[in-house]
């Protein structure tokens, strides 16, 4: 069913939100320390091995990041390209600025060493925050962050609830993450184990109460 500006300009803004909420949460899971997300496991170690090979000045993190998730926009533009929207682009471009406005924020919270309770209950809240802004992204269907649409794709491709899918997928990055160098904690494990299943709790929530927001907005 075509749709019209309004209702693409909705679902825009609920991605927005989406985006927002999951990359407080981000931010959060950074400031605790004790790991990093699965995906930027993978691109620490894509990363530090073309640093090694290439010894390239301009080679940032962040450069890698971008050049990454483009490449996982192209592999799936073959695969299935009805799931690479306007919203994917705006994940890849607004995803950093977000994560350094809120790290001004909370890294006041962060100067002092925590006891090791508080940052593992910290660590689950930030990884329930992801998940929850993560869903309210993939079901504004207008796209998706690069690494979660890897996981959307797989789980419609095979048939299979995204909660397991998304287990297996951040337990790739890591593994070939870790393997290329990249940095791994506990909360990476906690992150790679914990969010598949929290967002599968999420999405059925996030979809019923987006559907009724765009078909009240719409009729209006």
């Amino acid at each position: 069913m075509k749709r019209n500006l309004k209702e693409i300009g909705l679902r825009v803004v609920i991605l927005l939100v989406g985006l927002v909420i999951a990359h407080f949460g981000v931010t959060l899971f950074l400031l605790v320390n004790l790991g990093t997300d699965p995906f930027n496991v993978l691109v620490q170690g894509v990363f530090r091995t073309l640093e090694r090979c290439l010894h390239w000045e301009v080679l940032t993190h962040g450069r890698v990041h971008i050049v990454i998730c483009f490449l996982i926009i192209l592999v799936l533009l073959v695969v299935d390209r009805s799931y690479i929207k306007i919203g994917t682009l705006l994940c890849m471009i607004c995803g950093g600025p977000i994560i350094d406005f809120f790290n001004g924020i909370l890294e006041v919270f962060f100067v002092e060493a925590h006891p090791l309770w508080l940052n593992l209950l910290l660590l689950a809240t930030a990884c329930a925050i992801l998940a929850f802004g993560m869903t309210i992204v993939i079901k504004s269907d207008a796209g998706t962050g690069p690494n979660d649409l890897v996981a959307v794709v797989a789980s419609d491709k095979l048939h299979k609830k995204f909660s397991i899918v998304r287990i297996i997928v951040d337990v790739t990055f890591v593994v070939i993450g870790f393997l290329l160098g990249g940095s791994v904690g506990i909360g990476t494990i906690v992150c790679a184990c914990l969010v598949g299943p929290v967002a599968g709790i999420f999405l059925p929530i996030n979809e019923k109460w987006i559907t009724k927001l765009t078909r009240r907005y719409c009729e209006s």
